[in-house]
């Protein structure tokens, strides 16, 4: 059984009387445990797709299955963190991350006990008492992953967390995250425009066409683990990274990609 499965689903929006189609058909198979990520055109549904996942859409057909279970239009049942870190600007970062602890109903005392150990091992030390608007970019998106993750789900959506950092810091980031999910064995769907990035991340890669968003293809990343600076550079990145481009360049402008 696969950890997440979604089977033959679509999302019609009504829009001035005509019917606007978001995501048509899309099947995918996620393994527990694996680090999946999802590219494509803007527009071709990705963040549909995931809203769907996380129940805050229903979709119009198919089904979404956690563990063998549908959870289509029921929220709660998978973490979920945008690109907008939107941690709460009066609350120090300590209180942010626990507010999913806080929302399932662990005591405050107890859910900061859980938390404070994860912000010392990973980066947040000597921070726990700042507010957001104190801490660089990278910084509140460290934030922001840890109180997802204390949200405590098996799947993790996350939709193009490292977009709005500059390049040097979006590679710190991709390393911090890599180091996170190994440590939690959670199981991630990362949307990205970045192809590099999705490479480098990622288990295996979906490629979605432009609207109506479609799955066109899967491909399996076989890089080995651990990765680095250096994998960047092997021939075998280099030749995903030109397949990857070829398939988004049948149907879609190269500057829509980056």
């Amino acid at each position: 059984m696969h950890k997440l499965e979604i089977a033959n689903l679509s999302k019609v929006f009504r829009k001035n009387g005509q019917n606007l189609i978001a995501l048509q058909d899309t099947t995918m198979q996620i393994p527990a445990g694996k680090f999946v990520s999802i590219i494509g055109p803007s527009g071709c549904g990705k963040s549909t797709l995931f809203n769907m996942i996380a129940g805050l859409l229903k979709p119009s057909s198919g089904r979404i299955l956690l563990d063998g279970i549908d959870i289509q239009g029921k929220s709660g049942y998978v973490g979920y963190m945008l690109q907008k870190d939107l941690l709460l600007p009066w609350r120090t970062i300590l209180n942010n991350v626990v507010i999913g602890l806080e929302i399932r109903g662990v005591p405050k005392k107890e859910a900061k006990e859980k938390a404070l150990p994860l912000l010392n091992r990973y980066g947040l030390k000597g921070f726990e008492h700042h507010y957001p608007r104190e801490l660089s970019g990278g910084m509140r998106q460290r934030a922001a992953l840890l109180r997802t993750l204390l949200y405590d789900q098996d799947v993790i959506l996350l939709d193009e967390p490292f977009g709005a950092l500059d390049a040097q810091t979006r590679l710190m980031m991709q390393s911090w995250l890599m180091e996170i999910w190994k440590d939690f064995n959670k199981t991630i769907l990362f949307v990205t425009h970045d192809i590099d990035e999705a490479i480098y991340l990622s288990d295996e890669i979906y490629v979605f066409s432009p609207r109506p968003g479609r799955l066109k293809d899967k491909i399996e990343i076989a890089i080995p683990r651990p990765r680095n600076d250096r994998t960047l550079l092997l021939p075998e990145f280099l030749q995903y990274k030109q397949k990857l481009l070829s398939m988004l360049r049948e149907e879609t402008p190269y500057e829509e990609l980056v």
